[in-house]
């Protein structure tokens, strides 16, 4: 775990809901996340396990080949206390920013208010297709979206998810993935973890619910994905589920020293399971 605390600090200039710092670390600038308060009413949890989501979430992209921002695991002593913290670098440059999903959204489709609808959000990407690379951008997407159905990560909204602009040569591309701290129900806590029933952990397991929505209702994303009615959905999936190394995974896991060994066999077995139940069977069904 790295120590965090006696970093250079700069002022934040991050967005979102976490407590947060601007620091330095071997001379390159981090977004380091914080635990929140207790947010669930009646739950004697914080936000701490958003750091291991976040942490593992962007290293199951990583290792799957998908261009991921890089993050850390360390911890920051605050008032003689350390912090468990997630410090995800900067992917930025002083001739780059991220441009979200969201600002394009807010500049298209100017007679309606677009949210999270599926058919509204490939409109926007359709709309807007001699401003980013449509195809790209496409392909991207569903890879995107099927691997956030294998680590659960029903948070992808429109605001953390986008492209990075060139200052210099105007050049848009979709950014590396970012804010995977919803995947691997960070809300749960080790007691809860430990008392799970067979009945229960099967529903936490196939109930992988996207943001995006198909006629007002959000979407399950495996059954989405194992029912095969999206090509582009198909095309990722096939992208996708060849490149998932399930030992590299594990052994990822496994040599996390700061997470109980409980959490450790529940994010195993959670991943496993959608492996073996949803993506690799669809897989097989696709190739065929």
């Amino acid at each position: 775990m790295i120590d965090f605390t006696n970093c250079i600090e700069e002022i934040n200039e991050y967005k979102g809901s976490e407590k947060k710092k601007t620091l330095i670390y071997n001379n390159k600038k981090f977004l380091v996340k914080f635990p929140d308060p207790i947010r669930s009413k009646g739950k004697e949890i914080s936000y701490v396990n958003n750091a291991f989501s976040e942490y593992i979430g962007s290293q199951i992209f990583s290792i799957i080949g998908i261009e991921t921002q890089n993050t850390l695991l360390g911890y920051y002593t605050v008032n003689n206390t350390k912090k468990t913290v997630c410090a995800c670098e900067d992917f930025t440059t002083s001739n780059t920013y991220l441009y979200e999903f969201e600002n394009i959204v807010n500049s298209s489709m100017l007679d309606k208010k677009v949210g999270t609808e599926l058919s509204d959000i490939l409109q926007v990407i359709k709309q807007n297709e001699n401003i980013i690379n449509y195809n790209d951008t496409i392909n991207k997407f569903w890879e995107m979206f099927v691997v956030d159905a294998f680590i659960g990560n029903g948070d992808r909204h429109n605001a953390n998810w986008g492209f990075i602009k060139n200052i210099s040569t105007k050049e848009i591309k979709f950014s590396p993935i970012y804010d995977c701290g919803s995947c691997l129900n960070p809300l749960l806590s080790d007691d809860e973890i430990e008392n799970l029933t067979d009945a229960e952990f099967g529903n936490l397991m196939q109930n992988s619910y996207s943001c995006l929505k198909v006629n007002g209702k959000k979407i399950n994303s495996l059954q989405y994905i194992s029912k095969k009615c999206n090509q582009d959905c198909n095309n990722a999936t096939k992208r996708i589920v060849k490149n998932i190394d399930m030992n590299k995974i594990i052994n990822m896991i496994k040599n996390l020293d700061c997470i109980n060994s409980s959490r450790k066999e529940f994010y195993i077995k959670i991943l496993q399971e959608r492996y073996d139940k949803f993506l690799y069977p669809t897989y097989l069904s696709l190739i065929k």
